[in-house]
């Protein structure tokens, strides 16, 4: 029998092994059958490219009401489209916000899901930088790397694909490339809906990352824990030695709270009413917990006290108003900063008395981190192949995606940081 040297790696979806650095030998036979398979996989891609595609999806007919698992049809891509093969994607508060339709614009039938990890099938015409076969992770906030604010240098904010969450339809010619099997159109969710196994979405709006990392556990980068980590890594800009509050132990808390610690803060205290949610803490890199139940005082005096004047950096990660006055008052006078990363949908407005800001208190809001998705994801990506990122912990259910409406339950009773749900596609 002969053999060759070669290491490999295989893709937790399609089974493709990848060559990485020679450190293990295979027999010939076998690594002729991986290449057999590799080439079956291309080919089945390249079958469906320019034809419409019948799959599954989970579609929302009504607000609040469960999803069904139906069969659509999925259009081709248009000429600056990617189409895409969801292998994996998770749940995030947003998908649950805008299904509710508490007090917004009602846009149904609709896709949601916007958290997931996939494989290009086919492409537009003037597609460049991704190309079928390659291993991708959605963006539901653009970035065209042409317009005024892509090449400021000063925001990862798009002008063309900023998020708009009454559209929904695709940017480029604003029509919908879902639809029923009679016909009818089903509207897009910030131009993602991950929650069908082929999707459409603009080149602008998707990143090309190595095939070498699982697409279960990189989905999650998509949004929530992206945000954490950038809100502490690149908006309040933790440094070593300083000490961070994060107020709302969700995902995108303990996302900040990691931030926090990969900058090297020398203290980082977590803040929540629930306990289960304190006890979890260390996994992500808090120092300290609060609960604001346990004290007779207001939580901002609570760490002013333990920090001698306050932190040096406040994250606030549920978009509640209280929370947020909260975080400003809890800060140092002279230098703190205050970061709002989360938005609920209750949200009024703020009322802060004006002397923090004279007295040196800044108060700021961050968007995706402030990471430009398309140029900065795969590294983000990379820190999770190093063993610098922590995602794992963030998993803490597993879900087949015809159990999509089990997972949303999950969500609304709080007892699921991320639910993974696993695409079964039958071809």
């Amino acid at each position: 029998m002969s053999y060759a040297l070669f290491s490999c790696r295989t893709s937790p979806v399609t089974g493709i092994y990848n060559a990485r650095e020679i450190d293990a030998r295979i027999p010939r036979e076998v690594l002729d059958l991986l290449c057999v398979e590799k080439m079956a996989a291309e080919a089945a891609i390249a079958a469906t490219a320019g034809e419409v595609i019948t799959c599954n999806a989970a579609v929302a007919y009504e607000a609040g009401a469960p999803m069904i698992v139906d069969k659509i049809c999925v259009a081709p891509p248009k000429p600056s489209e990617v189409r895409l093969k969801i292998t994996h994607t998770s749940l995030c508060r947003t998908d649950l916000t805008f299904w509710r339709a508490i007090g917004q614009k009602k846009v149904f039938p609709r896709i949601f899901g916007h958290e997931a990890a996939g494989i290009v099938e086919s492409v537009g015409k003037e597609v460049t930088g991704v190309k079928p076969g390659d291993h991708v992770v959605p963006l539901f906030t653009g970035e065209c790397q042409e317009c005024r604010y892509c090449r400021s240098g000063k925001t990862n904010l798009c002008q063309k694909f900023k998020v708009d969450t009454d559209r929904g339809v695709l940017a480029s010619d604003g029509t919908s490339r879902f639809s029923t099997k009679d016909g009818k159109p089903i509207y897009h969710f910030l131009g993602t809906s991950t929650f069908s196994e082929y999707t459409v979405v603009d080149q602008a709006c998707v990143a090309k990352i190595d095939k070498a990392a699982p697409l279960d556990k990189v989905c999650l980068l998509s949004c929530g824990i992206t945000t954490g980590l950038g809100a502490s890594i690149n908006t309040a800009k933790v440094e070593k030695g300083s000490t961070v509050a994060i107020f709302g132990l969700g995902t995108i808390g303990f996302a900040a709270a990691q931030g926090a610690k990969i900058a090297g803060a020398s203290r980082i205290i977590g803040i929540d009413v629930l306990p289960e949610k304190l006890a979890l803490g260390k996994k992500f890199g808090l120092t300290d917990t609060v609960n604001p139940k346990e004290h007779d005082k207001p939580i901002q005096e609570v760490i002013k006290e333990m920090t001698d004047g306050g932190v040096d950096y406040a994250i606030e990660c549920v978009g509640n108003v209280k929370l947020i006055e909260a975080a400003v008052e809890s800060v140092h006078e002279g230098w703190g900063k205050a970061v709002v990363a989360g938005l609920d949908d209750n949200t009024k407005f703020v009322s802060v008395h004006p002397g923090n800001f004279l007295y040196g208190r800044l108060l700021t809001g961050t968007f995706f981190g402030d990471y430009k998705g398309r140029s900065q994801m795969n590294d983000l990506v990379e820190m999770y192949m190093k063993k610098e990122l922590n995602l794992d912990d963030f998993i803490t259910h597993n879900l087949p995606f015809h159990k999509v409406n089990e997972a949303f339950q999950l969500l609304i009773e709080g007892k699921c940081l991320r639910c993974v749900l696993h695409m079964e596609h039958d071809h």
